[in-house]
């Protein structure tokens, strides 16, 4: 009885350590999307009504106001937007109607295409080239999938 118990307790040992024993190698490959869409954006800032002393920083002004814009459309491309919306209702009568809009996100790799003034309107154009941007992302971290495991 004693060595009936006994061959029982190595073999349940014996089974519990085979799935130890096989360690395995994974090889990754990396995967390559199949196109780089280009995405463009325009902002507009007017001149005239920019705070500033003269007509310089005025215009100075509406050239960084007009890039600020111009990322923020990007940023909407890239992450959409978060609308918030609301009504107050009093006695079946609506009080107050809101609606806000928020735009959250990181953009590296844009280019300014052009920047230049129409009228009273300073415009900034911007591209981004998903290409670029895919290059930089590579830098810090590679995409990869399972190409191959063998267990030993």
């Amino acid at each position: 009885m004693r060595a009936i118990s006994l061959l029982i307790t190595l073999g349940c040992l014996t089974l519990g350590g085979c799935s130890s024993v096989f360690d395995k190698h994974v090889e990754y490959k990396y995967v390559e999307p199949n196109n780089y869409p280009v995405l463009k954006a325009i902002g507009y800032a007017p001149i005239s009504i920019q705070k500033g002393a003269n007509a310089s920083q005025k215009q100075l002004m509406a050239i960084k106001a007009s890039k600020l814009e111009a990322y923020r459309e990007l940023t909407e491309q890239v992450y959409g937007q978060k609308i918030t919306a609301g009504t107050t209702v009093e006695g079946s009568i609506a009080q107050d109607d809101y609606l806000e809009s928020k735009v959250q996100g990181l953009i590296k790799g844009a280019q300014i295409i052009k920047t230049y003034a129409v009228d009273d309107t300073y415009v900034t154009e911007l591209e981004l080239n998903m290409k670029r941007v895919h290059d930089l992302y590579i830098g810090e971290i590679k995409p990869r999938e399972v190409k191959k495991v063998t267990y030993y």
